[in-house]
């Protein structure tokens, strides 16, 4: 049973997000196709989520008692399974398999796939997934909590309101989102196509508990998570501010690397790049 590794250290984390990195990149080249921008820039997310936070059991998926984990912003497939095969979820090599017809490891993240609960890529539902699982986990004396890990464009969604409302009112304390603030979403930056800022604001006006961190510092989401992990009597919000592309020169900060995967070329000079981190 993989409960959280405590005592990983940051150099630990580090080197889980640079593989992370790594396949992510492997699997959009070799696929033709994915989101590389949104996985990179959640990289650090992840490591600190699989290697050090949640207790699950990676050789028993449905174990009963394991933390939930809702990735809504299911395009981001390449980092999500990097990370899960790297858990022990499924072997590493499944991973070549990406978007392949057949494989279980397709483009939006499936319940098909060890170690996922639900089929996610509809953007702005995740939220309302986990408060269900959460309040299911209240109702039936569960010691879970429920981790969701949401885009910045898709709070642009009402649904994510009204499920920060709910939340806040069944007072679900097992609740804890973390907010991948990129800035960027597929057609340009958020705060031109439909700015969602103030975002602490309006997650603490809903009656959330708030933090914001540097989202590619594995030392500060940990100092977060364990702080979340205080509070009692309501959701909690972790608003890790990240790069999208973050590690690749020619990705950072580019939105356009959305639904799209390096060449060749590209792929060499990306993964060099990712290396030298």
């Amino acid at each position: 049973m993989d409960l959280p590794v405590n005592m990983r250290t940051p150099e630990e984390l580090r080197a889980f997000a640079k593989e992370i990195r790594l396949q992510s990149l492997l699997m959009a080249n070799r696929a033709g196709s994915g989101h590389p921008g949104g996985s990179l820039s959640a990289a650090e997310i992840l490591s600190v989520l699989f290697f050090r936070q949640m207790k699950f059991d990676a050789k028993n998926p449905k174990w009963p008692d394991r933390d939930r984990f809702v990735m809504s912003k299911g395009h981001a497939t390449p980092a999500l399974y990097a990370a899960m095969a790297e858990a022990g979820f499924f072997p590493k090599e499944d991973l070549k398999t990406y978007r392949q017809l057949n494989s279980r490891l397709q483009g939006h993240s499936s319940i098909y796939t060890p170690g996922i609960d639900v089929c996610t890529g509809s953007l702005g539902q995740g939220l309302s997934v986990g408060n269900g699982m959460a309040l299911a986990g209240k109702l039936d004396g569960k010691p879970y909590d429920v981790y969701v890990v949401m885009g910045d464009g898709e709070l642009q969604e009402g649904q994510v309101w009204e499920a920060a409302r709910s939340a806040a009112h069944y007072r679900l304390d097992n609740v804890i989102a973390i907010v991948d603030r990129n800035g960027l979403q597929q057609n340009g930056p958020t705060e031109k196509l439909m700015r969602i800022e103030p975002v602490a604001e309006k997650f603490a006006a809903f009656g959330w508990h708030t933090s914001e961190v540097d989202g590619h510092d594995v030392q500060e989401l940990c100092n977060a998570f364990d702080l979340a992990l205080t509070i009692r009597g309501r959701p909690k919000v972790v608003i890790a501010r990240t790069v999208k592309g973050k590690g690749v020169s020619f990705m950072e900060n580019v939105s356009s690397w959305h639904g799209k995967a390096p060449n060749a070329e590209q792929l060499r000079q990306a993964l060099a790049e990712v290396e030298a981190m």
